[in-house]
């Protein structure tokens, strides 16, 4: 019996409906509370840090995680993904924040709030999922690179005359032209807090070494006296409740320049978020609603850019914590931006007091963690042809954008496709179609399947074809038949 296909309720039921219907208790609800207050704790500094790299306000990055995560679990179709802003989006949203200012990060982010909910109910979702995984490898890599190279000024404490440049190569140069007026003070900051971090993961893996590291920081900046930036000095600390919404200001003119760049963060948006399904799968043997999940990332941009966060989508590392903290379903994610929130109303003007330079280590420390080596080696030793996608990749992301490694590692990527299954087409000529168990009564012995030579009728050609069939096949058939001659 064949199974049958879902309908369009069940493609677009969030999976929150759906633990309710199988029926969610209290021990269901306590489970879900640990998980959300354990994904909240490793989100909070790295919430901050990310929309500190992305070119706007800590407060960005936590009304983000807070909105945004709120509505990925509530309408999303996987169990377990947590929402929020990801280190993937911090050279889009820079070079969009740059370019257009934060009206026009906001309006961008509404506006792929727009196209991932089209996307959804299009069912875009499932070919999604099908993008080479060279590609995510090449870009991903890319992408920690370049995160790593916007930390360095802070984690050496660099002062950089005019601004950092956007571009990878500029950004090096200029760099390199700071290096004299490294602070010892950040420097020891930066090696204390990866330390930590590093120390907390190998002794203590249930730790959250990212909160544990940016407090300790504070700390010891304060009892030391060092003079480094922190929240505080740069940005006068974050607000203690969330904004009331409001639309941002647009024009017809307006949204037509940032397409492209509402484009990206849609396409960026949807490989994140439902690699990061993938993932939760991966660890719990569930199955995610790809297409219900767009339209939960489409929710949740719109409903951050109304509350002046940046991009959500499914963070990957937080969507595994709260597998490993013992989730049972979407509540978890839920709890977790409450859980944010009550850090943002209660403990806000601690923040005040964490370094930059803490902060930039925790984003270090995720690009060495996003870069992949083990994957990079993987695909290297096992073919030229991955090889090739996951350098072009790599490269174009890093040296020319984001959207354009992904776009050429595609286009790389189905003509390697289309190359492998033209090279599996074969055309045999001579084989008869003989039964495998047909006797040959001279010797009493079973004939072997397709055996050459044993066709004796001079007006019987007998052709085996193999592989994928299609246009390519068909032409390599036919240009078989034209040798013919017509004879047979």
């Amino acid at each position: 019996m064949t199974a049958r296909a879902p309908n369009f309720v069940e493609l677009f039921t969030p999976k929150l409906v759906t633990i309710v219907k199988e029926g969610y208790g209290l021990g269901a609800l306590k489970a879900d509370a640990v998980a959300g207050l354990t994904v909240a704790i490793v989100a909070i500094p790295l919430s901050m840090a990310i929309a500190i790299a992305s070119g706007v306000g800590p407060e960005r990055g936590l009304y983000t995680a807070i909105v945004g995560g709120f509505f990925v679990s509530a309408l999303g179709g996987s169990r377990f993904q947590i929402g929020g802003p990801a280190g993937a989006f911090i050279v889009l949203v820079s070079a969009t924040v740059a370019r257009y200012g934060l009206d026009g990060l906001i309006l961008a982010t509404m506006l792929s709030g727009l196209i991932l909910t089209v996307a959804g109910f299009l069912r875009l979702g499932t070919f999604i999922k099908y993008i080479p995984y060279p590609v995510t490898v090449g870009f991903t890599a890319g992408i920690a690179v370049i995160i790593a190279a916007s930390q360095l000024s802070e984690l050496l404490g660099l002062s950089l005359p005019g601004g950092e440049p956007g571009p990878f190569i500029p950004k090096l140069m200029a760099l390199g032209s700071a290096l004299p007026t490294i602070q010892p003070s950040a420097v020891l900051v930066t090696v204390f807090s990866i330390a930590v971090i590093v120390l907390a993961r190998r002794y203590r893996p249930s730790w959250p070494g990212f909160l544990i590291a940016v407090g300790l920081a504070a700390i010891l900046t304060s009892l030391l006296g060092l003079h480094v930036e922190t929240i505080g000095t740069k940005f006068g600390g974050i607000p203690r409740s969330l904004p009331m919404p409001h639309m941002p200001a647009f024009s017809f003119e307006k949204i037509k320049d940032l397409l492209p760049a509402s484009f990206s963060f849609a396409l960026l948006g949807s490989i994140e978020s439902l690699l990061s399904a993938v993932v939760a799968d991966s660890m719990t043997g569930r199955r995610d609603r790809s297409n219900c999940e767009l339209v939960a990332q489409g929710v949740a941009n719109i409903a951050s850019s109304l509350f002046g966060g940046i991009c959500v989508t499914g963070a990957i590392a937080r969507t595994a914590t709260n597998v490993r903290a013992g989730a049972r379903g979407p509540v978890a994610g839920m709890l977790h931006a409450g859980f944010l929130l009550l850090f943002l109303m209660v403990a806000a003007p601690l923040a005040s007091y964490i370094p930059l330079a803490a902060l930039a280590a925790v984003l270090g420390v995720v690009a060495w963690n996003m870069a992949g080596l083990h994957e990079i080696r993987t695909l290297v030793r096992a073919s030229r042809g991955d090889t090739v996608v996951l350098l072009a990749t790599f490269g174009l992301t890093v040296f020319r954008d984001l959207t354009t490694g992904i776009l050429a590692g595609f286009g790389i990527g189905t003509l390697l496709f289309v190359h492998r299954m033209a090279q599996s087409v074969a055309v045999e000529s001579g084989i008869p179609m003989v039964a495998e168990d047909e006797a040959d009564s001279a010797h009493g012995e079973a004939r072997k399947p397709y055996d050459v030579g044993m066709v004796t009728d001079p007006d019987v050609v007998v052709y085996r074809i193999s592989g994928a069939f299609f246009f390519g096949a068909a032409a390599a058939v036919a240009a078989g038949l034209d040798r013919l001659a017509g004879h047979p």
